[in-house]
């Protein structure tokens, strides 16, 4: 008989951003009851969560609106306590602006954020002390919008994914400094595998307004050796969200749009959570989520996968076994969008 995927998960937390209500709300891990929100500043964007000092990071990254439409970036970049609900902090990052991407090192608490370009200075990622919560500096991307941010198991490089740019940035994490450009047309989530060996990049970048003009959609396979593409994993429709599981599943989220007369960017159709070996290669499967998959975590086993899509507000959440919708989460927002950042927090010990 088949274990219940949500067994043993009591005490575990799912916590969900929703981008218009301007929230991190709580969800108990194995029932999915609300346990509470926490008010953020408006308007955040993605999550991350330190083991070691319990908190969860949150970056607002724009006022109103997303990359490419919004009325002005913020700065902000906030320490919630995910056992209390309470915010510890807010950091404001000024003269930066525009955090979004999240990683992570625990080995030398460091947490990197990055940060979108300026009239004076290019796209970057800031280097966070997760112990006294302050920046200690910031490293070039050479690039003016680096979305989305990941780093090696090693924490010694980091790769930035660029909308814009025809490029990943690659950093040397110990010397700040940029070291390499691999190239690809725009790009949007990325992953790096357990080993370090491979990075795992969404091409082209989401810009919707002109889809005839895109290269084919999929995953550009990237071994780290060599800084070059050796791969690419096909995909039906453009991806945003890259996510890789502790069992080495690889997950992406497809966006999938129809035209409209009524719109200039067409109308949302339900989006793809699709799957990957990612030592094969070989595609594992498919299933149907909300509308705009926008960010993809899964449980520390790699057994549940969770999906917010943004335009739909949802979050569904997946038996990566079985690969079946277990059930799916509706997110509250105030007016748009809504759900998006995501992270899995684990009980304390």
């Amino acid at each position: 008989m088949q274990q219940n995927p949500r067994a043993g998960r009591e005490g575990d937390v799912l916590a969900v951003i929703s981008q218009g209500g301007a929230t991190v709300s709580f969800f108990d891990a194995a029932d999915d009851r609300l346990l509470g929100a926490v008010e953020v500043p408006a308007e955040p964007h993605e999550l991350c969560f330190d083991p070691t000092r319990r908190l969860l990071w949150c970056t607002t990254a724009y006022r109103s609106g997303y990359y490419h439409a919004n009325s002005g970036r913020r700065t902000e970049l906030t320490a919630i306590d995910p056992d209390t609900r309470r915010i510890v902090e807010v950091v404001d990052l000024a003269p930066e602006h525009g955090p979004h991407g999240l990683a992570l090192d625990t080995t030398r608490g460091r947490l990197y954020v990055s940060v979108e370009s300026s009239a004076d200075r290019p796209g970057g990622v800031v280097v966070i002390d997760t112990e006294t919560r302050r920046p200690l500096g910031r490293i070039d991307t050479d690039a003016p919008g680096p979305h989305w941010f990941a780093i090696d198991p090693e924490g010694r490089t980091g790769y930035a994914t660029n909308k814009e740019a025809p490029f990943v940035s690659v950093v040397d994490l110990e010397k700040g400094t940029l070291t390499t450009k691999i190239e690809v047309p725009g790009s949007e989530g990325l992953a790096v595998s357990a080993d370090g060996h491979q990075v795992y990049v969404a091409a082209p970048y989401a810009g919707f307004r002109d889809p005839g003009k895109r290269s084919a959609p999929g995953i550009r396979v990237i071994d780290a050796a060599t800084a070059s593409v050796v791969d690419t994993l096909p995909t039906d429709d453009v991806v945003l969200p890259v996510h890789l599981t502790s069992r080495g599943t690889l997950l992406v989220g497809e966006v999938r749009m129809e035209p409209d007369p009524s719109s200039e960017l067409g109308r949302h159709l339900p989006g793809r959570l699709t799957a990957f070996a990612s030592d094969t290669r070989e595609r594992l499967g498919e299933l149907e989520v909300g509308l705009f998959p926008l960010t993809i975590t899964s449980s520390p086993d790699g057994r549940l996968a969770y999906v917010s899509c943004v335009v739909s507000s949802t979050v569904s959440i997946v038996d990566l076994e079985t690969f079946r919708e277990l059930a799916r989460l509706d997110i509250p927002r105030t007016g748009e969008p809504g759900a998006h950042g995501l992270a899995y927090i684990p009980r304390a010990a």
